[in-house]
């Protein structure tokens, strides 16, 4: 089975048992989530490789990072993710990406990512729920952090922090790569 495959079917279960601890309907968490009913359909029976921002959707909504919906061993307490087990969720052809590096529930979801970004190129997010917090530090380039539309520069060397319930755009506007950690923390689901 392809690392896709064990992913897509990871996340098929992993939807389900969550709408369900939840007492969630398919409905209801379309709703929550902001996606149709056909895609969560799609998704609870692994016919379809949502988007990056599908899933964040849907973890939001459910209250669990992404790396419990792709989760797809039950481990112990301490859980080592090798290099080659970090799953790229978004990338461009221009060489940028992101990395799930790890994640676990504490009290909510907590995600720590890798990311490069080429120059020229963005990535944009809308907003999480509230009481979100995201830090980063960036270890390469100049990253231009916006936030609810105000442009913020962050060189290597420095770190931000802000709340993340409003967009939110990761940029590079230099001409060298950008490179940056960046951990979310997610309040839990009420």
């Amino acid at each position: 089975m392809s690392d896709l495959d064990l992913l897509t079917q990871s996340l098929a279960r992993n939807v389900k048992r969550w709408r369900t601890e939840r007492g969630f309907t398919l409905d209801a968490l379309a709703a929550r989530a902001g996606v149709s009913r056909g895609m969560l359909i799609q998704i609870e029976q692994a016919r379809t490789n949502p988007s990056l921002g599908t899933v964040v959707k849907i973890g939001d909504a459910l209250g669990v990072s992404i790396t419990t919906l792709l989760d797809y061993e039950q481990g112990p307490k301490v859980r080592i993710v090798p290099a080659d087990q970090a799953v790229r969720l978004w990338h461009t052809d221009a060489g940028s990406y992101n990395r799930l590096l790890a994640g676990t529930e504490a009290p909510g979801p907590l995600e720590l990512w890798d990311w490069r970004l080429m120059p020229g190129e963005s990535s944009a997010s809308d907003p999480h729920p509230t009481g979100t917090v995201e830090l980063l530090h960036v270890t390469a380039g100049e990253l231009t952090l916006t936030v609810d539309g105000a442009d913020h520069r962050v060189p290597a060397g420095a770190s931000a922090s802000f709340e993340a319930d409003v967009r939110h755009v990761y940029a590079n506007d230099g001409d060298v790569p950008t490179e940056m950690v960046l951990a979310v923390s997610v309040p839990p689901a009420r």
